[in-house]
């Protein structure tokens, strides 16, 4: 049977002429979904048939090898890409279906004081973090926006707001989807490109709620309310490092969001902002009132599902007393080689590569983790109902998912269509000839990394894609540029968050749950400016980490 090896100068003996040929998938995609505005996943298709081609024909590849990637690829993003997804959303269900999440709403309401500016962030900031986490894909932007309206914010206020909250939290989300395909496809342990994150993100997250009170307010808000949003900003940042760095970069939104809210809680029990009722008047708003007080039953009961979610991560990622359950978990994982293409893919010294071979995880997958979590809650939440006032059915948290999976269809057909693009990308050597010739550039690299992850979030509306599309490349170019390859991956990862507020997807969301559809254009003309302005500042952070600041990295 016939092998194949992946070439930098496999079209014409050329590196130029190879790298401009594997852009072709690229092109295709941003073409088909930008100019000739396509739905994602026929995008996805597009650039997939062009990948296709572009590998047998201009790259060499056997066709029966090329169509094999294809299917690797989708194999993975089926598995444990989706099925995290949509646990994610599920578990999310659980929480609406049974009504305890309008007691969470509350909460944050309560938790303001009467605050709209310290509300926002709470709600936008942090309950936007722990939904990126666990619903992702746009459902953090749609909820949170129809809260804030709901306090009367303005439209557009709302809009800028909510999108520019949806950034540090995206690098994580969906139980940190984005990370875990990055160390899927690069082999570079996903717990250290998770790490590394964490030691970038921060510096977004700490800033985000001191600019949402400026769009708010302006600068009187900041001052008004700035020791707030120092607690606030400062503590999720602390979440973020420690999970990412020393617990589990899955569960880094979820720790980070309750620690974040903590701290506000017991920050405004002994410190209150000044001008909540002249801020509430230049908004053009009645001043706020303190919602209705909540038991202590009901706050428990609407903080559970996170509290659940995390000691079963705990258990998972670090339980070691008597049995090693990670360990034991890790040891559940099956190993496939992939029939008919591994073997038949070597490097230049002849020899197997070793991603063909596919790592079935279906008891240690986080989406495995959260449907046992989301169990264990709606088991919870069957018994005790609180007399009839929160109804929710064993029956029927299980049959939300089948309409999760119904839901989320189309996403999950754009996610399997661009990891098979991938796949086929890296495996042909497309992906290898642009690295390559990216890394000529040399260390000035560095500081373009991010640009990479934030186009390709900016266009995709995912930073899972951003990372389906560029990890490889970014590996690539790093290793031929003398550079870390684990910190451009995870620059790519850091550049992607803030390209999240530009994505169509996003900006159409986001549009719709505030009532000015057809004003797309006007809300990215307010959220242009934050992006590239956050873009700057982690193309430095990365150019300073690949040098003065290495000592900081993990």
């Amino acid at each position: 049977m016939s092998v194949y090896t992946a070439t930098t100068d496999a079209v014409a003996g050329s590196l130029t002429l190879s790298a401009l040929l594997g852009t072709v998938p690229l092109l295709t995609f941003f073409v088909t979904l930008l100019v000739l505005k396509t739905k994602a996943w026929q995008s996805g298709l597009a650039a997939l048939a062009a990948a296709l081609v572009v590998a047998v024909l201009g790259f060499g590849m056997p066709a029966d090898l090329a169509a094999l990637s294809a299917t690797q690829g989708a194999v993975f993003g089926l598995l444990p890409i989706v099925w995290i997804v949509v646990m994610a959303l599920w578990f999310y269900q659980v929480t609406v279906l049974s009504g305890r999440f309008d007691d969470m709403r509350a909460i944050f309401d309560s938790v303001g004081g009467g605050d709209i500016r310290i509300q926002a962030v709470l709600i936008a900031f942090c309950f936007g973090g722990m939904l990126e986490a666990l619903a992702g894909f746009g459902a953090p932007v749609a909820i949170t926006a129809t809260m804030l309206l709901a306090l009367g914010l303005p439209p557009l206020k709302t809009a800028v707001v909510v999108l520019l909250a949806n950034t540090a939290p995206v690098a994580f989300g969906a139980v940190g989807i984005p990370i875990t395909t990055a160390g899927q496809l690069t082999g570079i342990p996903a717990a250290h490109i998770g790490a590394i994150v964490g030691h970038q993100a921060p510096f977004v997250a700490v800033l985000v709620p001191f600019l949402l009170v400026l769009i708010i307010d302006g600068a009187r808000g900041v001052k008004q309310t700035w020791p707030a949003l120092l607690v606030i900003g400062a503590t999720f940042s602390l979440g973020i490092w420690m999970s990412a760095t020393h617990f589990s970069y899955e569960l880094t939104d979820v720790v980070a969001s309750l620690l974040a809210m903590g701290a506000a809680v017991v920050l405004l029990r002994f410190w209150r902002p000044r001008g909540a009722t002249e801020a509430a008047a230049r908004l053009g708003l009645p001043a706020a009132e303190r919602t209705g007080e909540l038991t202590g039953t009901r706050v428990w009961m609407a903080v559970l599902p996170y509290l659940v979610v995390v000691a079963v991560f705990a258990v998972a990622k670090l339980w070691t007393f008597g049995v090693d359950i990670p360990a034991w978990l890790a040891s559940t994982n099956v190993r496939i080689p992939w029939p008919g293409l591994d073997g038949r893919l070597v490097n230049a010294a002849g020899q197997p590569i070793g991603s063909t071979v596919y790592s079935l995880p279906w008891l240690s997958s986080p989406g495995t983790l959260l449907l046992i979590a989301g169990l264990i809650v709606a088991a919870v939440y069957s018994v005790f109902d609180g007399g009839g006032r929160y109804r929710l059915t064993m029956g029927n948290a299980l049959a939300e998912i089948g309409r999760c999976f119904h839901r989320m269809r189309w996403s999950a057909l754009t996610i399997v269509s661009v990891l098979s693009l991938a796949y086929v990308m890296n495996f042909s050597g497309q992906t290898l000839a642009m690295g390559t010739a990216v890394a000529g550039v040399g260390a000035a690299f560095a500081f373009l990394s991010p640009v990479l992850g934030w186009l390709g979030t900016a266009v995709t509306g995912s930073d899972t894609s951003a990372n389906a599309l560029f990890a490889n490349l970014q590996q690539t170019a790093a290793q031929n540029a003398g550079l870390d390859p684990a910190l451009m991956v995870a620059a790519n990862t850091s550049g992607g968050v803030v390209g999240k507020m530009i994505s169509p997807q996003s900006l159409a969301i986001a549009a719709t749950a505030v009532g000015m559809e057809g004003q797309e254009s006007r809300i990215l003309r307010s959220v242009v400016p934050w992006s590239l302005g956050l873009l700057a500042l982690v193309c430095t952070l990365v150019w300073l980490q690949s040098g003065p600041l290495a000592w900081m990295l993990p």
